[in-house]
């Protein structure tokens, strides 16, 4: 039996003091990456993250970027009006079928 594996979280404020700690340049990536306890690969994707994106990098558990969110919102309404479009159309057929 395998046992389970467990994830360190690390809220927003530590993940952009780390990057900040890199850009600064004064030591190495490796090097804040051992002395906050994190994979230097882990702090790599940081970086990255937060350039790409300074205002909306990290947004935690559970919560999305605003684009993110908005894509998300348009899926579901797209389904849900492909489904009333689907019904109506079923409903067409229904009562064409009556009137014959």
């Amino acid at each position: 039996m395998e046992a389970k594996r467990s994830y360190r979280t690390f809220d927003k404020d530590f993940k952009i003091n780390a990057v900040k700690l890199v850009l600064e340049g004064s030591r190495s990536m490796t090097k804040i990456a051992n002395e906050i306890g994190i994979s230097p690969n882990t702090l790599t994707n940081w970086k990255k993250d937060y350039l790409k994106d300074k205002e909306n990098s990290f947004p935690g558990k559970g919560y999305q970027k605003p684009d993110d969110a908005e894509l998300t919102r348009l899926r579901r309404q797209l389904a849900r009006v492909t489904q009333e479009r689907d019904i109506l159309k079923k409903a067409i057929a229904v009562f064409t079928k009556q009137g014959e």
